[in-house]
């Protein structure tokens, strides 16, 4: 036993500066296992130690989801929760005793993974956030599904979406609300993801990200959230918005887990033709870019110009995060990067408007397509969804602007000439200054209160897009990634977003590894806390 011991400790060690993302290399064996604010390595860790089995990991999870979801702070963040995790969590259990003295697992071994509802499973329902949906169970899972499960996740249950990806309202439940105040809004569309892994009720997340449905739940939820580049992550089996923008990726509490799931979900897939772009770039794993020293050396632009016109760099709340932020930049001078600050795109904001948001010429065609590959599908094109009346009113009358429109417009090759334009302004612009990255606030204003009528009125003055810096890694296509950046003065997260040259995830995670390991920002909400007997 003391020779195992030994050799464990030397394995531990190897891994760690090999920067391989294995269990020993952040949770050693014999370390005390915590539910709260847990790892992918900690699990793996608690499971190898006989601390934890998969089924108690399960039933852990499952208990906070009830304390937390539909009673106390009522975040309803999960639409559905699997009905046979526990069968799932149990079979883990078996193979993994019967793996012998090796005690071999998956990448993801029973790793509980909530997954946005825009997703498919072929065991549950996928509902898009639509009463609409409510019944639909899809005859296939998503290609990201199927591979978590190959990795030995175990998909613990479906979260709420602004409804068709857009905002945090949908008729199949009503309002995701903000964990860290549930009067706030949680940001969207991937909303329920963010606040469901940041109350820790389960241990990673999926989201979609089209025009920042992934970073702008993450920023506001104190996480770490990956925008791939568009072809990295296959989207068979996800409902498209605008396919040029949709991609897939993880919303976690820590840099290194969001790099072991997209080890797992990145690469090619012949169901998704796109993917054939990522071929030769993923890297064997993108663990090995975890350096803490990462900074050291680093060349990094500051984007100081809103992307949004409703910005108030004069209000109070846009100048506590700008505080936020202007400690985020100092963090990273001190952490060894040299800092260009600003870094400027010419017409940025007119850039943003004509490169993303004017982007009404995509979502009917792409939609009705996807609808068409299922015949068990309860409507097959958006107008008829429309017709149907169920749709959040708000949502109905944005989705209403897409009914009729077609990439065969000219205005649709204006759309993709500007974008080719800013690709090339922002390559420059780092080429020019031999810069690794560039940074900028997620959203420069905190999260807005939900407004009263978000529900009902189809022109609800609720300024959920107030502040947001999200068009433009998907205007380009480009990846980014937000970590956590620290707290306003009245305890609201902060989200620093990280964008990078495309295939560059590997340069993102360096950067923000090193960051968040000198700063250590992130911090679990007050309003769920463990509870009485957990681990």
């Amino acid at each position: 036993m003391d020779n195992y011991r030994w050799i464990a400790r030397f394995l531990a060690v190897i891994f760690l500066i090999l920067g391989i993302g294995t269990a020993f290399a952040q949770a050693p064996a014999g370390a005390s296992f915590h539910l709260l604010e847990t790892t992918i390595p900690d699990v793996h860790a608690a499971l190898r130690s006989g601390q934890m089995t998969c089924r108690r990991l399960v039933e852990l999870y499952l208990k906070r989801i009830e304390a937390y979801d539909q009673a106390g702070p009522r975040l309803n963040a999960v639409q559905t929760v699997n009905p046979r995790a526990l069968e799932e969590a149990e079979r883990l259990d078996g193979a993994f005793q019967a793996s012998g003295p090796e005690r071999e697992m998956g990448p993801l071994h029973c790793i509980p993974v909530l997954v946005k509802d825009q997703v498919e499973t072929s065991d549950m329902p996928t509902t898009y956030g639509s009463a609409v949906f409510q019944e639909f169970v899809p005859r296939r899972d998503a290609t990201i599904v199927t591979r978590l499960k190959r990795a030995g996740a175990i998909i613990l249950g479906k979260t709420n979406m602004g409804e068709y990806a857009a905002g945090y309202t949908g008729s199949a439940y009503g309002i995701v609300r903000n964990a860290y105040d549930p009067t706030r809004n949680p940001s969207g569309s991937s909303g329920g993801t963010g606040s469901g892994i940041t109350a820790n009720y389960a241990t990673v997340g999926i989201g979609e990200d089209t025009g920042g449905s992934i970073r702008g739940p993450s920023a506001v939820a104190g996480l770490v959230g990956l925008r791939p580049t568009v072809p990295l992550v296959s989207r068979h089996g996800m409902m498209p918005a605008r396919p040029t923008s949709d991609t897939l990726g993880p919303m976690t509490r820590t840099v290194r887990d969001a790099a072991l799931v997209l080890d797992v979900i990145a690469g090619y897939d012949p169901n998704d033709p796109m993917t054939a772009y990522a071929v030769g770039q993923v890297p064997p794993t993108y663990t090995a870019f975890l350096d803490p020293n990462g900074l050291r050396g680093a060349r990094i632009g500051v984007i100081r110009e809103p992307m949004e016109p409703s910005t108030d760099p004069t209000s109070e709340d846009y100048q506590k995060v700008k505080a936020v932020m202007d400690r985020a930049i100092g963090d990273l001078r001190r952490l060894g990067a040299t800092v260009l600050d600003p870094a400027t795109i010419p017409d940025f904001q007119d850039r943003m408007k004509r490169a993303y948001e004017n982007n009404f010429f995509e979502p009917e065609e792409a939609m009705n397509s996807y609808l068409a590959e299922h015949p068990n599908a309860p409507v097959k094109t958006l107008r008829e969804i429309l017709l149907t009346g169920k749709v959040v009113p708000r949502r109905a009358s944005q989705l209403l602007a897409n009914v009729g429109r077609s990439t065969h417009e000219p205005g649709y090759l204006e759309l993709l000439l500007v974008r080719e334009e800013t690709r090339q302004l922002v390559l420059k612009l780092m080429a020019d200054h031999e810069l690794d990255a560039l940074i900028y606030a997620t959203f420069d204003h905190q999260p807005t209160p939900i407004a009263a009528d978000v529900l009902t009125n189809p022109n609800t003055q609720d300024p959920y897009r107030r502040g947001w810096n999200r068009d433009l890694a998907p205007a380009l296509g480009f990846p980014a990634m937000t970590v956590p950046a620290g707290f306003t003065t009245d305890g609201f997260p902060v989200g620093m977003e990280i964008l990078g040259r495309p295939f560059a995830e590997g340069t993102l995670f360096r950067v923000a590894y090193s960051y968040e390991q000198g700063t250590r920002n992130r911090k679990p909400p007050g309003t769920t806390p463990a509870l009485e007997g957990e681990p």
